[in-house]
């Protein structure tokens, strides 16, 4: 079977849960778990003989225990960076002793650690790979990750949760960080004890996850088929599922692996049996070996849900609020049971106005990034529903590359380019600049405030300013709902897609 036909199975908003190669694939400083400890040990001691004669010391059963080495270089770490307080990683010290006098206790080793992955720079190669990872993020409920770095929240701009926050998160559009986040150095799981800590109080964060593994499909990324982390995640679930049982089969059909294989463009899924100590018959999952992850993140961005990960999510603050005892009223117009699914309609906004719409023109405009990296079309076809006049501002060349079924499509084009035609013959002489960035046309005092916008506009029709440039002004422009955001929306995308 093709992972495309595999996912397309799919009936509800897939999980990822996201292993280290995740982060050494796309980020240019990202270390294995083994990685990590030798280049801690090397900067401490300019060698890695240091890290090698802890490394054979942790050695059990065949194997080395990468907590056990943690938990002794720890140790060494500390003190060492304790004693030469001016050193080389002074920096560190100065953390420590800033928290302390917060009354906030922090490994040293623990703060370089966070130093050293607190940077999250993309590798270029591949921004292929990672548009259609875009793509299919508006179809990913949400990601659970054993990875410190600040990789998954920044690129798919979803909520991270760590510790406790788990248990009383609203799982969509959340990032899992079960352990732990350089943003909260003290929350970083690594040595023996924190992992005995972390697993004391597991049964509640288990609880939850269990539900999510239980109730969506779940595709591992990043990890070997026999790494530790899968393993620990099939002993739970078959622990409360039986491994033969109907519901255990249903389970085991939405699982999916990612296994890397250098240079291989396959898409084939194939079975892989796992065996677990302690089940007496072994746990089969799907699996594809491969180096073309594009194609996994395509299946999953033409899955046809009915409603995307976003839309659920807000559903589940609205429903968060009401089991609150908020003041949301709750109307059923019919008898629920008599329906099909199918049927059904949630529709949740004011009581003088519903429409069948989630969201508003404005909001479309204000999340055209989003909408256009994540393909969404489901979310675009509701502009057929809703009436655009001829004095607003939309930047349809974009969206209709997106959903190809807008009906009032070229009335939209047409009245857009003469908009911004209009604007451009319109603009002064004064206005007029020779400036080839934004910042200069900001920065230039002749210009006035109320005519910025206008300058800009004037600059890039005419190609002295870059699209690209417009582009990155767009991304960080704070006020999305005002006239003039929109205006140079829509004059970014007549140039960028028309």
């Amino acid at each position: 079977m093709k992972v495309e036909e595999f996912v397309g199975k799919y009936r509800n908003h897939p999980i990822l849960f996201v292993g280290t190669g995740v982060s050494l694939r796309y980020l240019s400083q990202s270390y294995t778990w083994d990685g990590l400890l030798r280049k801690i040990s090397c900067d401490l001691r300019g060698s890695d003989e240091f890290y090698y004669d802890i490394k054979a010391e942790c050695e059990v059963d065949g194997e080395f225990r990468y907590d056990l080495i943690a938990t002794k270089l720890e140790d060494v770490f500390n003190k060492e960076i304790a004693r030469d307080r001016d050193g080389a990683l002074k920096f560190v010290n100065d953390t420590f002793y800033e928290n302390m006098k917060n009354g906030v206790s922090i490994s040293r080793l623990k703060i370089y650690i966070a130093h050293l992955l607190g940077e999250v720079n993309i590798r270029e190669e591949y921004g292929g790979e990672l548009a259609a990872l875009k793509r299919a993020s508006k179809n990913i409920g949400s990601i659970i990750t054993t990875n410190y770095d600040r990789f998954l929240e920044q690129f798919f701009e979803f909520s991270p949760l760590i510790g406790n926050d788990i248990l009383l998160s609203n799982p969509y559009g959340s990032v899992y960080k079960i352990h732990g986040c350089v943003d909260h150095p003290t929350k970083i799981i690594i040595s023996e004890a924190d992992y005995k800590d972390f697993f004391a109080r597991y049964e509640l964060i288990r609880a939850q996850l269990l539900s999510l593994f239980i109730h969506n499909p779940i595709v591992f990324i990043g990890y070997s088929v026999s790494d530790e982390n899968i393993k620990a995640l099939l002993r739970t679930i078959f622990t409360y599922v039986k491994p033969n049982s109907d519901h255990a089969k249903k389970i085991r059909e939405n699982f999916l692996l990612i296994e890397y294989e250098a240079e291989s463009n396959s898409t084939d899924i194939t079975e892989h049996d796992i065996d677990l100590e302690g089940f007496s018959s072994t746990i089969r999952i799907n699996k594809i070996k491969t180096d073309n992850f594009a194609a996994v993140y395509e299946a999953i961005s033409k899955l046809a849900l009915p409603v995307t990960a976003m839309d659920v999510r807000k559903v589940q603050n609205i429903v968060k609020e009401i089991f609150a005892g908020g003041e949301i009223k709750v109307t059923i117009t019919e008898d629920l049971d008599t329906l099909k699914n199918s049927d059904k309609i949630l529709a949740i906004g004011s009581s003088k106005t519903i429409q069948y719409q989630y969201f508003t023109i404005s909001e479309m405009i204000g999340n055209y990034f989003k909408i256009l990296e994540e393909s969404n079309y489901q979310l675009l076809e509701l502009i057929n529903k809703q009436k655009i006049q001829s004095g607003q501002f939309f930047p349809v060349f974009g969206f209709s590359k997106v959903c190809k079924t807008l009906k009032d499509e070229e009335r939209l084009k047409l009245q857009q380019k003469a908009k911004i035609e209009t604007i451009v013959e319109a603009t002064k002489e004064r206005v007029r600049t020779d400036h080839n960035t934004i910042k200069a046309i900001l920065d230039d005092e002749a210009v006035a405030q109320t005519n910025k916008s206008a300058s800009i506009i004037w600059s890039v029709y005419h190609r002295k300013v870059t699209v690209d440039d417009l582009e990155q002004y767009l991304k960080s422009y704070v006020d999305r709902n005002c006239t003039e955001f929109k205006r140079l929306l829509c004059a970014y995308d007549l140039l960028k897609h028309g």
